[in-house]
């Protein structure tokens, strides 16, 4: 699997299954200060299984004490460094007007082996333009690497876009499409919803809405084929329990492990 593909589609993943939940079809505030979600990734080719990853979302308040911070990391573990020799990291810092709720600037940190980017993405709603520079900290020589494109109401980063489907009704059969911007570049994510059915996760046996975004093939978010859906559990909580992404490289599983500080604890116990 390509670097992109990997380090991008886990992302893609964890945000997707880390803050999709949510029922109702009131305007609510997305962002609940204090939620901690951790996911555990495992990679199955036929007949196999490995653990690859940790992945951990947490939303605090940003250091102005009134903006939220929402603080996203992707971490290697297990076979996929013992065995293969590879890790990767990726910090995503996404910073979010608690007003309006848009989108402020997105800071990450992209970890491939001895491969290190560090980028920053600002969005300015007066020119209405996202810009994004990427550097090289271990070569400062390197010129930065620029990209600016034009944004739309809506448009958000990787990690808050999936938060707005917490202001959707979900049903099956309905379809909704984010406007993300990654690397300064703004990409059109349809998601499907197209089934509800039974998983059994930490929180017991529940009834799930399996939702599908379509970020593979050509023009997509990741030009290859693969396909990819995510669980999350059909009740007041919206708490996201499985995710699977298949490629012609075998399938990655990911299971909710744990999770803290949760603002709807108490809708867990209904």
């Amino acid at each position: 699997m390509r670097s992109k593909t990997l380090q991008s589609v886990f992302l893609v993943v964890f945000v997707c299954v880390g803050f999709a939940h949510s029922q109702t079809s009131e305007k609510v505030d997305p962002y609940r200060v204090g939620e901690n979600l951790t996911f555990v990734a495992k990679y199955k080719p036929i007949g196999l299984a490995f653990t690859v990853g940790d992945f951990d979302f947490r939303v605090l308040r940003a250091p102005n004490g009134k903006d939220y911070f929402i603080r996203s990391l992707a971490k290697s573990r297990g076979a996929l460094v013992k065995l293969f020799s590879f890790r990767f990291l990726q910090r995503f810092e996404s910073t979010v007007d608690s007003t309006g709720l848009r989108i402020l600037s997105t800071v990450k940190r992209d970890e491939q082996g001895k491969r290190v980017r560090d980028s920053r993405a600002e969005f300015d709603y007066v020119e209405n333009k996202v810009t994004w520079v990427e550097t090289d900290p271990n070569d400062q020589t390197r010129p930065p690497k620029r990209v600016a494109s034009t944004i739309v109401p809506g448009t958000q980063d990787i990690v808050t876009a999936v938060y707005m489907l917490r202001q959707m009704p979900l049903a099956v059969g309905k379809r909704f499409v984010l406007k993300v911007s990654d690397s300064g570049l703004i990409y059109n994510i349809p998601i499907d919803i197209t089934k509800r059915e039974k998983r059994k996760s930490i929180l017991g046996k529940k009834w799930c809405f399996k939702i599908e975004p379509d970020i593979f093939g050509d023009g997509k978010f990741i030009e290859q084929k693969g396909k990819f859906a995510f669980w999350i559990t059909d009740d007041a909580a919206r708490i996201p329990v499985f995710a699977k992404l298949g490629t012609r490289f075998g399938s990655v599983h990911i299971k909710l492990k744990k999770m803290n500080n949760l603002a709807n604890d108490a809708a867990l116990k209904n």
